[in-house]
């Protein structure tokens, strides 16, 4: 036990990363009975309270994300409980919020310095999951305002938008999902910005080391 949490504490990064992309692995195991979706809230909260250690690592961990944690795992949990997934976009309204505070952070632990510890490295993939993740939940808030937003009149389901988040964040097409109303395009294109200038400015950054240790 107290290996596991000496790994928590030395790579937060990386295990945030790992719970993450298991998650894509199981979200489709969760979506079709009411223990599925209730596992799906607690999934959620469990890869919260990862934000919130992994954020310990870094200069930006305040009281503002613990702020936004509290109403965003109240939310899952009552609408685990109680099956009202009328609840879901309010708490992702909470959760994007943390998600994009997360990744800013964690963005700007990984640029602060000359020195790149194994967790800055585990940064990168991790920082590029939890901004796949918020403009997930910017979705959700979105198709919650302008109904089909995401789909010609029909209602996109969590893992539909994490596949449009995750294809559009890595610039590889949107394939059979496609944003048909201004909202859900806007909200598009602002992903599709975030994703080229996040690659541009990791790999500025790995080049800018190279060269340095090339020169020392």
């Amino acid at each position: 036990m107290r290996r596991w949490v000496r790994f928590l504490r030395a790579t937060p990064c990386l295990v945030l990363l790992l719970v993450q992309l298991g998650g894509v692995v199981l979200y489709p195991f969760m979506a079709d009975s009411f223990a599925g979706r209730a596992a799906f809230s607690v999934f959620g909260i469990i890869v919260l309270m990862l934000t919130i250690v992994a954020l310990r690592a870094t200069p930006f961990f305040t009281w503002v994300s613990g702020l936004v944690f509290v109403p965003a795992a109240a939310l899952l949990l009552y609408g685990a409980f109680t099956g009202n997934e009328k609840l879901f976009p309010w708490s992702a309204a909470f959760e994007l919020v943390l998600y994009f505070y997360a990744g800013i952070s964690m963005l700007a632990y990984m640029l602060k310095d000359e020195e790149v510890s194994v967790d800055e490295m585990w940064a990168i993939p991790a920082v590029f999951t939890l901004f796949a993740w918020a403009f997930t939940y910017l979705f959700v808030v979105v198709q919650a305002l302008d109904p089909g937003a995401f789909g010609g009149g029909q209602q996109r389901g969590w893992m539909d938008l994490l596949f449009l988040s995750f294809t559009t964040l890595s610039s590889t097409g949107l394939s059979d999902i496609v944003p048909v109303t201004g909202h859900g395009r806007s909200v598009v294109m602002l992903e599709q910005v975030a994703g080229i200038f996040y690659i541009a400015m990791v790999v500025t950054r790995l080049v800018s080391l190279r060269a340095d240790r090339r020169r020392a």
